[in-house]
């Protein structure tokens, strides 16, 4: 799976104002209805999906990135929003340190192989400390999206 087939790129946030980490995920699902890519009707309830996914143990993985995401049965598609926090966030990540980069994963409920392969793809490149430093200094949704062209044909490796 590409990153650049799942990020929704109208939605993607190159300078979140967020300082909370449940704002920063209101942030991104409110870019997500911006984009047209969930209805109004939704944002507060994939709000709260993701909020109780995080309270059950933070996607802050180390690293200063972050993948916070939720199954639903009301999300037709994966669909994937960027958020970078010039600050950092405090997400309760495994190694104690502010977050800058999110990656918001919404999956359908039904098709959790689908879901795992979105995972992957996005950890496979969050794991390259060259991509995550690249990704910290995108300014623009246009460097952010010129990155994961990038990293899937395997440049930014």
């Amino acid at each position: 799976m590409k990153l650049r087939e799942i990020v929704v790129e109208k939605s993607v946030i190159p300078n979140l104002q967020a300082e909370k980490r449940e704002d920063a995920v209101k942030e991104l699902i409110g870019s997500l209805v911006e984009s047209g890519s969930i209805g109004t009707e939704l944002q507060e309830e994939f709000t709260k999906a993701v909020l109780s996914r995080e309270r059950k143990g933070s996607t802050g993985f180390g690293h200063g990135v972050a993948v916070p995401h939720v199954k639903s049965p009301k999300v037709d598609r994966i669909m994937v929003t960027i958020g970078i926090s010039a600050k950092g966030i405090d997400f309760k990540a495994l190694d104690k340190q502010p977050v800058y980069s999110l990656f918001l994963l919404l999956s359908p409920e039904d098709r959790p192989e689908e879901h795992l392969d979105a995972m992957e793809a996005i950890f496979a490149n969050l794991s390259q400390e060259q991509f995550r430093k690249f990704l910290r200094q995108a300014s623009t949704a246009e460097e952010i999206m010129t990155l994961l062209d990038e990293a899937d044909t395997s440049q930014v490796r």
